[in-house]
């Protein structure tokens, strides 16, 4: 008889409780890396001999494809980051195939800062037509990888805790099935406008801060 066997439905409760939050906290380390990595690709300018303020004032102010893009890739990662704990406490044990799509999904998210720097780098120069479809494209990547890590484990509820509702996971559904069509249509968007592009995932940014309207789980009884 194995330990697991022996200790009983609490002790594989507990087991399987560990191993969703082993893998929420490597997740949480890998989120910070990324979200942390955006602002040392934004470095101050350089002035040549007897420059001064308003020179200063000036490349500070060029420098706004670098902020816009630290912006939304902030954003996009901390919803990202906040998301996936609330999906976290919908989960309750893993599995080989859980463990393999959150690696697949955080894989999407620590490139983040590359597409980043590259739009910060041609946003309004040449080539910026080409750094804005990378970057839309990126985001439509990393959300199709978003939504295979929810939908594996929710169909068939196969990893889903018995306590919680299927209508949490229905809004859940809902607020997920857009996201990787509005980020294509956003990156499309780039071969005519790039500044509008980024406005549209921006947008889509602040609309996933919306709170959910459920928890992860039923109210305890009273």
């Amino acid at each position: 008889m194995t330990t697991n066997d022996s200790a009983g439905p609490a002790g594989r409760e507990t087991a399987n409780a560990r191993d969703t939050t082993r893998l929420e906290a490597f997740s949480d380390g890998v989120f910070a890396i990324a979200i942390t990595l955006l602002i040392i690709e934004i470095r101050p300018p350089h002035l040549a001999d007897g420059e001064g303020s308003p020179e200063l004032l000036q490349a500070l102010l060029a420098l706004w494809p670098a902020y816009l893009g630290y912006l939304i890739s902030f954003l996009t990662i901390g919803i990202m980051w906040i998301n996936h704990h609330h999906i976290f406490g919908f989960i309750a044990r893993t599995d080989p195939w859980l463990v393999a799509l959150n690696t697949l999904f955080l894989l999407c998210v620590a490139f983040i800062p590359f597409p980043t720097a590259v739009l910060a780098e041609y946003l309004g120069h040449p080539g910026q037509q080409v750094a804005a479809l990378a970057y839309g494209g990126w985001f439509t990547v990393t959300a199709i990888a978003y939504n295979l890590l929810w939908r594996y484990p929710t169909y068939r509820r196969r990893l889903i805790a018995p306590d919680v509702p299927q209508a949490s996971l229905d809004e859940v559904h809902r607020r997920f099935n857009f996201g990787p069509v509005i980020y294509l249509v956003a990156t499309l968007l780039a071969l005519f406008n790039p500044v509008l592009s980024l406005g549209v995932q921006l947008v889509l940014a602040i609309v996933y801060l919306i709170p959910y309207r459920g928890g992860g789980r039923a109210p305890e009884p009273a």
